[in-house]
């Protein structure tokens, strides 16, 4: 990890702009699909109780891995 960044440190700075919008893309299209595909199969009838399931279910993943990252520091 440590080698990452230092290799990100040393490319030029077009590169670390391109090397980030590439990786932000890559993020949200893989969210994107993730959440895409829940409201396809979680609740396919009704939009809304997806939605609000979806919510419910992204913050709960964020509130366990705050824990456990807590407890790694």
């Amino acid at each position: 990890m440590i080698e990452m960044i230092e290799r990100l440190k040393k490319m030029k700075r077009e590169h670390q702009v391109i090397f980030a919008v590439v990786v932000g893309f890559a993020v949200i299209s893989f969210w994107r699909g993730v959440w895409g595909l829940l409201n396809l199969y979680l609740f396919p009838g009704n939009v809304e109780l997806s939605f609000w399931s979806s919510i419910v279910m992204g913050l709960g993943v964020l509130v366990v891995t705050h824990y456990a990252t807590k407890e790694l520091v």
